[in-house]
């Protein structure tokens, strides 16, 4: 594969030998940031797991304690006082039918999917549009939920979801370039509730 200059330039200030201290691999990163927009930071973390077996899928949720930098829409599924809620919490689309008639059309106007359980008759039939995409809710990271006001205040406050990929590995963003060296360090140490069925959050 061929570099660019300033691939180049970020793996020659790297020595891939050493294993950095988080404090220094931070600097580096910023150091080595030449992108004209505000970079996002990601962490792998290699699980050594076949997530093909159902008892070794890692899945869940985090909370970053600094939020990731980004603006994430959300999209909530809902009727009566509870879309009344959703949209009084800062929800960006709120629906029933009428908003699934929508992605059916190929309209999807948000990053996360909340649904009451009630609408999970409407929301299950988006099952081929939503699911691919990562957006369907989920009882289990707490996107089915009648708290739709704690559930969305997550999502825009810095909720992160994470899957292993097939080969084990987690990637996830946990900030932006711009945050400070205190912030950064900050989020890989977030603590997460342990996702029933899952493994115990680290």
């Amino acid at each position: 594969m061929k570099l660019g200059k300033r691939l180049k330039a970020a793996y020659a200030a790297i020595d891939t030998t050493k294993s950095y201290p988080l404090p220094e691999a931070i600097r580096l990163i910023k150091a080595n940031a030449r992108a004209k927009f505000d970079e996002t930071v990601e962490i792998s973390l290699n699980l050594g797991i076949d997530p093909r077996h159902a008892d070794q899928m890692v899945r869940g949720l985090t909370n970053l304690p600094n939020g990731t930098g980004k603006t994430v829409r959300v999209g909530v599924f809902a009727r009566g006082p509870k879309a009344e809620e959703a949209t009084a919490a800062g929800a960006d689309v709120v629906g029933a039918e009428d908003l699934a008639e929508k992605i059916q059309a190929g309209t999807i106007e948000f990053d996360r999917c909340i649904a009451t359980p009630d609408m999970m008759g409407v929301v299950g039939r988006l099952g081929k549009i939503l699911g691919p995409r990562g957006l369907m809710p989920n009882p289990r990271l707490g996107t089915v939920t009648m708290d739709v006001k704690s559930a969305i205040t997550a999502a825009k406050g810095g909720q992160v979801e994470f899957r292993a990929e097939k080969a084990g590995i987690i990637h996830a963003g946990i900030g932006k370039v711009s945050f400070d060296e205190v912030k950064l360090p900050d989020a890989p140490s977030a603590r997460r509730p342990p996702v029933p069925g899952r493994f115990p959050a680290t």
